[in-house]
Protein backbone atom coordinates (compact mmCIF):
# COMPACT_ATOMS: atom_id res chain seq x y z
CA UNK A 1 0.00 0.00 0.00
CA UNK A 2 2.87 2.38 0.70
CA UNK A 3 4.57 1.50 -2.58
CA UNK A 4 2.22 3.67 -4.66
CA UNK A 5 3.05 7.01 -2.96
CA UNK A 6 6.74 6.14 -3.16
CA UNK A 7 6.37 5.37 -6.86
CA UNK A 8 4.60 8.69 -7.45
CA UNK A 9 7.28 10.50 -5.47
CA UNK A 10 10.10 8.86 -7.41
CA UNK A 11 8.33 9.52 -10.71
CA UNK A 12 7.70 13.15 -9.78
CA UNK A 13 11.34 13.62 -8.84
CA UNK A 14 12.54 12.01 -12.08
CA UNK A 15 10.07 14.13 -14.06
CA UNK A 16 11.26 17.32 -12.36
CA UNK A 17 14.89 16.44 -13.06
CA UNK A 18 14.06 15.69 -16.71
CA UNK A 19 12.23 19.00 -17.08
CA UNK A 20 15.13 20.86 -15.49
CA UNK A 21 17.53 19.17 -17.92
CA UNK A 22 15.21 20.09 -20.81
CA UNK A 23 15.05 23.70 -19.62
CA UNK A 24 18.85 23.85 -19.39
CA UNK A 25 19.20 22.33 -22.86
CA UNK A 26 16.67 24.75 -24.39
CA UNK A 27 18.35 27.69 -22.67
CA UNK A 28 21.72 26.63 -24.08
CA UNK A 29 20.21 26.26 -27.58
CA UNK A 30 18.61 29.69 -27.26
CA UNK A 31 21.91 31.27 -26.31
CA UNK A 32 23.62 29.52 -29.22
CA UNK A 33 20.99 30.95 -31.57
CA UNK A 34 21.36 34.43 -30.08
CA UNK A 35 25.15 34.19 -30.42
CA UNK A 36 24.77 33.26 -34.08
CA UNK A 37 22.35 36.16 -34.66
CA UNK A 38 24.70 38.62 -32.96
CA UNK A 39 27.65 37.31 -34.96
CA UNK A 40 25.65 37.57 -38.20
CA UNK A 41 24.56 41.12 -37.40
CA UNK A 42 28.07 42.23 -36.38
CA UNK A 43 29.67 40.71 -39.46
CA UNK A 44 27.01 42.24 -41.69
CA UNK A 45 27.35 45.66 -40.08
CA UNK A 46 31.15 45.56 -40.32
CA UNK A 47 31.12 44.48 -43.96
CA UNK A 48 28.44 47.05 -44.77
CA UNK A 49 30.45 49.84 -43.18
CA UNK A 50 33.60 48.87 -45.06
CA UNK A 51 31.74 48.56 -48.36
CA UNK A 52 29.90 51.85 -47.82
CA UNK A 53 33.19 53.65 -47.22
CA UNK A 54 34.71 52.15 -50.35
CA UNK A 55 31.61 52.95 -52.40
CA UNK A 56 31.50 56.53 -51.12
CA UNK A 57 35.16 57.02 -52.03
CA UNK A 58 34.53 55.65 -55.51
CA UNK A 59 31.47 57.86 -56.01
CA UNK A 60 33.34 60.94 -54.79
CA UNK A 61 36.19 60.30 -57.21
CA UNK A 62 33.86 60.24 -60.23
CA UNK A 63 34.05 63.28 -62.50
CA UNK A 64 31.29 62.48 -64.99
CA UNK A 65 27.54 62.15 -64.13
CA UNK A 66 27.21 59.21 -66.52
CA UNK A 67 30.08 57.43 -64.80
CA UNK A 68 28.50 58.18 -61.41
CA UNK A 69 25.18 56.65 -62.52
CA UNK A 70 26.96 53.61 -63.91
CA UNK A 71 28.91 53.12 -60.70
CA UNK A 72 25.83 53.57 -58.48
CA UNK A 73 23.90 51.06 -60.56
CA UNK A 74 26.75 48.56 -60.45
CA UNK A 75 26.74 48.75 -56.65
CA UNK A 76 22.98 48.13 -56.37
CA UNK A 77 23.10 44.50 -57.53
CA UNK A 78 25.66 43.25 -54.98
CA UNK A 79 23.80 45.07 -52.20
CA UNK A 80 20.55 43.33 -53.15
CA UNK A 81 22.28 39.97 -53.23
CA UNK A 82 23.85 40.62 -49.82
CA UNK A 83 20.48 41.56 -48.33
CA UNK A 84 18.98 38.34 -49.69
CA UNK A 85 21.90 36.31 -48.33
CA UNK A 86 21.43 37.95 -44.93
CA UNK A 87 17.74 36.96 -45.00
CA UNK A 88 18.61 33.38 -45.86
CA UNK A 89 21.19 33.16 -43.07
CA UNK A 90 18.73 34.65 -40.61
CA UNK A 91 16.10 32.14 -41.69
CA UNK A 92 18.57 29.26 -41.35
CA UNK A 93 19.50 30.30 -37.80
CA UNK A 94 15.91 30.65 -36.64
CA UNK A 95 14.90 27.39 -38.34
CA UNK A 96 17.78 25.59 -36.65
CA UNK A 97 16.80 26.83 -33.21
CA UNK A 98 13.15 25.95 -33.85
CA UNK A 99 14.14 22.45 -34.97
CA UNK A 100 16.19 21.94 -31.80
CA UNK A 101 13.25 23.08 -29.67
CA UNK A 102 10.86 20.73 -31.48
CA UNK A 103 13.26 17.80 -31.18
CA UNK A 104 13.75 18.40 -27.46
CA UNK A 105 10.02 18.77 -26.86
CA UNK A 106 9.22 15.59 -28.78
CA UNK A 107 11.83 13.66 -26.83
CA UNK A 108 10.55 15.02 -23.50
CA UNK A 109 6.91 14.25 -24.30
CA UNK A 110 7.74 10.73 -25.48
CA UNK A 111 9.82 10.08 -22.38
CA UNK A 112 7.16 11.46 -20.03
CA UNK A 113 4.44 9.39 -21.74
CA UNK A 114 6.54 6.27 -21.47
CA UNK A 115 7.26 6.89 -17.77
CA UNK A 116 3.61 7.64 -17.05
CA UNK A 117 2.51 4.42 -18.72
CA UNK A 118 5.17 2.47 -16.79
CA UNK A 119 3.94 4.01 -13.54
CA UNK A 120 0.35 3.24 -14.47
CA UNK A 121 1.28 -0.38 -15.20
CA UNK A 122 2.99 -0.63 -11.82
CA UNK A 123 0.02 0.94 -10.04
CA UNK A 124 -2.42 -1.38 -11.79
CA UNK A 125 -0.60 -4.38 -10.37
CA UNK A 126 -1.56 -3.20 -6.88
CA UNK A 127 -4.96 -1.72 -7.79
CA UNK A 128 -8.02 -2.98 -5.99
CA UNK A 129 -10.43 -5.28 -7.77
CA UNK A 130 -13.06 -3.45 -9.83
CA UNK A 131 -10.84 -0.57 -10.86
CA UNK A 132 -9.98 -2.08 -14.23
CA UNK A 133 -12.44 0.15 -16.12
CA UNK A 134 -11.06 3.34 -14.56
CA UNK A 135 -7.51 2.27 -15.32
CA UNK A 136 -8.41 1.38 -18.90
CA UNK A 137 -10.10 4.77 -19.29
CA UNK A 138 -7.01 6.54 -17.91
CA UNK A 139 -4.72 4.56 -20.25
CA UNK A 140 -6.96 5.46 -23.16
CA UNK A 141 -6.87 9.15 -22.19
CA UNK A 142 -3.07 9.07 -22.04
CA UNK A 143 -2.91 7.33 -25.42
CA UNK A 144 -5.31 9.87 -26.96
CA UNK A 145 -3.37 12.80 -25.52
CA UNK A 146 -0.13 11.36 -26.88
CA UNK A 147 -1.67 10.81 -30.31
CA UNK A 148 -3.07 14.34 -30.28
CA UNK A 149 0.31 15.79 -29.40
CA UNK A 150 1.98 13.78 -32.16
CA UNK A 151 -0.57 15.09 -34.68
CA UNK A 152 -0.07 18.64 -33.41
CA UNK A 153 3.71 18.26 -33.72
CA UNK A 154 3.37 16.88 -37.24
CA UNK A 155 1.07 19.75 -38.26
CA UNK A 156 3.44 22.30 -36.71
CA UNK A 157 6.40 20.83 -38.61
CA UNK A 158 4.45 20.97 -41.85
CA UNK A 159 3.46 24.59 -41.18
CA UNK A 160 7.07 25.58 -40.44
CA UNK A 161 8.28 23.81 -43.60
CA UNK A 162 5.59 25.59 -45.63
CA UNK A 163 6.56 28.97 -44.17
CA UNK A 164 10.25 28.32 -44.90
CA UNK A 165 9.42 27.28 -48.47
CA UNK A 166 7.29 30.40 -48.94
CA UNK A 167 10.05 32.65 -47.57
CA UNK A 168 12.63 31.02 -49.85
CA UNK A 169 10.24 31.33 -52.79
CA UNK A 170 9.61 35.01 -52.01
CA UNK A 171 13.35 35.68 -51.74
CA UNK A 172 13.93 33.97 -55.08
CA UNK A 173 11.11 35.88 -56.73
CA UNK A 174 12.42 39.15 -55.32
CA UNK A 175 15.98 38.42 -56.42
CA UNK A 176 15.08 37.79 -60.06
CA UNK A 177 13.39 41.16 -60.74
CA UNK A 178 16.05 42.97 -58.71
CA UNK A 179 18.80 41.39 -60.80
CA UNK A 180 16.95 42.18 -64.01
CA UNK A 181 16.39 45.79 -62.95
CA UNK A 182 20.04 46.21 -61.98
CA UNK A 183 21.19 44.81 -65.32
CA UNK A 184 18.78 47.08 -67.19
CA UNK A 185 19.98 50.10 -65.24
CA UNK A 186 23.58 49.16 -65.97
CA UNK A 187 22.83 48.92 -69.69
CA UNK A 188 21.06 52.28 -69.58
CA UNK A 189 23.98 53.88 -67.76
CA UNK A 190 26.44 52.61 -70.40
CA UNK A 191 24.49 54.22 -73.26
Amino acid sequence: MFAIPEQFSATSKANFEAQLALFNSLTAKTFEGVEKLIELNLNTAKASLEESNAAAKQLLSVKDPQEWLSLATAQAQPNTEKALAFGRQLSAITSGVQAEFAKAAESQIADNSRKLLELLEEVTKNAPAGSENAIALFKSAIGNASAGYQQFTKSTKQAVETIEANVNNAVTQFAQPAATAAKAAARTAKK
